[in-house]
C-alpha cells in the first residue's frame, strides 16, 4: 500500500508540474500572440507611411522636374524677345 501511496503522490506531483507548466505557457502564448498582433500594427502602419512618403517623394520629383523645365523655358521666352527686339530695331532703321 505504501508503494501504491508513493506513486499516486509521485503521480500527483507530475500533474501539478505538467499543470504549472500547461498554465506557464499559456501565458507565454498569450503574450507572444499580443505582442504579434501589435508588430502588425505596427508594420502595417510603417508600410502606410513609407508608401505615402513615396509619393511624396515622386510628387517632389515632378515638381523639380517642371521647376527645372520653367526655368528652362523662361530663358528660352528671354532670348525669343531679344531676339525680337533686335528684329524691331532693324524695322525701324
Amino acid at each position: 500500500m505504501s508503494k501504491t501511496l508513493e506513486a499516486i503522490h509521485l503521480l500527483q506531483d507530475k500533474l501539478e508540474s505538467l499543470f504549472s507548466n500547461y498554465e506557464f505557457l499559456k501565458n507565454e502564448n498569450e503574450i507572444l500572440l499580443q505582442s504579434n498582433t501589435r508588430l502588425q500594427h505596427q508594420l502595417l502602419e510603417n508600410k502606410q507611411l513609407l508608401e505615402s512618403q513615396k509619393k511624396e517623394y515622386d510628387l517632389l520629383k515632378i515638381a523639380k522636374t517642371i521647376e527645372g523645365s520653367s526655368t528652362d523655358t523662361k530663358l528660352k521666352i528671354n532670348a525669343l524677345i531679344r531676339e525680337i527686339d533686335k528684329c524691331i530695331i532693324q524695322l525701324q532703321e
